[in-house]
This record gives C-alpha cells, sequence and structure tokens, in this order.
C-alpha cells in the first residue's frame, strides 16, 4: 500500500500525539515535527503529500513555515489556529494555506480535512474529458495537469487557488455566491469564515489578470458573488 505522507508540525505534545493516532488509524504516514526548525529540517529532505502546521511554533512560526514551503512548492497545506487568532488565519490564507481548523478541534475534524484536501490534490472526477483543457485567449487551464499558463507563462497556483478558478471557468458567466463556492470547494460552511473566498479570489486576480484592479476574467457580481468572464 502506497500511504500518503502527512507531515505533523505541532509544539504541545498531548495534542500531536492524538493527531499522529487518528491520521496513523486512518492510513496515513505521520512525520512528527515539534516546531519550525524540525519541520525544515525534514522538508529538506523532501516533501509530503501533505502539511497539518499549527500557527504557534516556538522560535520560527507556522506563517514562516508556510512562507517557506509556498516558495518552494505548492504542497498542500492546513493550518491549526486558536480561535482568537482571525488575524492570522487571514495572513495564513493569503501566505497559500489550503484550508485551516480552529482549536479545540475535533481529532476526525482534522482527518476529514485532510482527506477533502488530497481529494482535491487529484483530477475531479466530475471532469468530462472535452474539460480537460479550458483555454480564454492567453489564459489556459488544465485539470489534469493541474497547470494555468497566462500570457505565455506558468503561474504557480495553491491547490485551493486551482480549484477554484477551475470550478468557476467550468460555469463561465455563471454567478456563484460565497457560500456555494465554500460548499464546493471547501467541502462546507460549517468551520470556514466566507472571507476565505474573497482573500482567494484577490490571490487569483494577482496571478491571472493583467491588471488585478481591473480584471477581465473574475469579476465581482455586487450583492451576489463572484463570476467567470471568459
Amino acid at each position: 500500500m502506497n500511504l500518503k505522507t502527512i507531515l505533523v508540525v505541532e509544539d504541545e505534545p498531548s495534542i500531536a500525539e492524538v493527531v499522529r493516532l487518528y491520521l496513523e488509524r486512518a492510513e496515513y504516514r505521520v512525520l512528527p515535527a515539534a516546531d519550525g526548525a524540525a519541520a525544515l529540517e525534514l522538508l529538506e529532505q523532501g516533501f509530503p503529500d501533505l502539511i497539518v502546521l499549527d500557527l504557534m511554533l516556538p522560535e520560527m512560526d507556522g506563517l514562516a513555515v508556510a512562507r517557506w514551503v509556498r516558495a518552494r512548492s505548492d504542497t498542500p497545506i492546513i493550518m491549526l489556529t486558536a480561535r482568537r487568532d482571525e488575524a492570522d488565519r487571514i495572513r495564513g490564507l493569503e501566505m497559500g494555506a489550503d484550508d485551516y481548523v480552529v482549536k479545540p478541534f475535533s481529532p476526525q475534524e482534522l482527518v476529514s480535512r485532510v482527506r477533502a484536501v488530497l481529494r482535491r490534490a487529484g483530477r475531479d472526477p466530475d471532469a468530462a474529458a472535452g474539460e480537460r483543457l479550458l483555454t480564454f485567449g492567453d489564459l489556459a487551464i488544465d485539470s489534469t495537469a493541474r497547470t494555468v499558463t497566462a500570457r505565455g507563462k506558468g503561474l504557480s497556483l495553491t491547490l485551493k487557488e486551482f480549484d477554484l478558478l477551475y470550478w468557476l471557468a467550468r460555469h463561465p458567466r455563471q454567478v456563484f455566491t460565497r457560500d456555494q463556492l465554500l460548499e464546493r470547494i471547501w467541502g462546507g460552511r460549517e468551520y470556514i469564515d466566507p472571507g476565505t473566498v474573497t482573500v482567494h479570489v484577490r490571490r487569483l486576480r494577482e496571478k491571472i489578470e493583467p491588471d488585478p484592479a481591473h480584471p477581465l476574467h473574475l469579476l465581482t457580481v455586487w450583492g451576489l458573488g463572484y463570476k467567470f468572464e471568459p
């Protein structure tokens, strides 16, 4: 069996142990790291399939680790945050985290989030063969290779950024509310701040639009949501 590898970066031993037990019970291979420096040592040997990353770490915090990862890889990241750290959650999403879980959390919830993020890392099973490559002028989206090019340049997108762009592009001119996008891309609204969608749309505009302040493709429909204009 080819087990998926999860790097768990958590400095509280009791939480790290519970997370390890639940992930291993779900048939994942777990690499533990008690601080940011230990995490970077492991990451320099190779990137795992997913990283569970606590924000509050000694010396080198989770945001610094995420920044290091995003400069080198699009490995999915799930952040663990305290409920009071809303500003840090937003910063984490802006830095490229794919999801977050608020402490205290159910270990089974975390396992479900891990499964969902890893599932979305693969090709969307609902995609038809004819939808593998979507092209709009100089913007091209390949759902199989999970690559995006704009103006002849390959772009580096996070897992959720790609999923959001691909979903909107597959449904051109259709308006989706933030709740609908949370349900489709993040798998539900219960634990996710609706502002997550806004953050991801802004990041996508910065990457795919010639002028993010005056977008051509990712448009806001005021009072409703967002749509993709081909």
